[in-house]
């Protein structure tokens, strides 16, 4: 997440594309809507994750960075290719641990983000799924 300026607490703030296939999406996407797609010069793992460092490309409209796109490694097992959608929090690690409390469940426990900040994907008690970033770095 690229010149990202800091969202206001609980607004939506990124979207991402996870597919098995980052050539043909992109293609699609970008003849569809006519984005523009740079390839990331911080292209790596998460802190932790023992899968290889990936190539992140984001989603560029009118200028603005709005989102990603990247091809899911072995770790995602038969996931069929989703898009998410990011909220930013002012303290991942402080909601999270509400999640349970609400009637949620954590599906990826609070992890940093090199470079980025520090995300946690959850589901609410509908089953929906949600990613929650707090971002690093970031201007006010």
């Amino acid at each position: 997440m690229s010149e990202q300026m800091m969202p206001a607490n609980g607004s939506f703030c990124w979207n991402e594309l996870s597919t098995t296939d980052d050539g043909a999406a992109i293609k699609f996407y970008t003849e569809l809507l006519g984005w523009e797609v740079k390839e990331s010069a911080a292209a790596a793992a998460c802190e932790g994750s023992e899968a290889p460092p990936m190539v992140y490309n984001e989603i560029v409209v009118a200028g603005r960075h709005v989102g990603g796109i990247f091809k899911m490694g072995p770790e995602f097992g038969q996931t069929p290719s989703h898009w998410m959608a990011y909220v930013a929090v002012d303290d991942v690690d402080a909601r999270a641990a509400q999640v349970a409390e609400l009637g949620g469940k954590v599906c990826v426990p609070p992890t940093d983000i090199p470079n980025t900040g520090r995300f946690s994907v959850i589901t609410d008690p509908t089953g929906a799924t949600i990613s929650l970033i707090t971002l690093k770095g970031a201007n006010s």
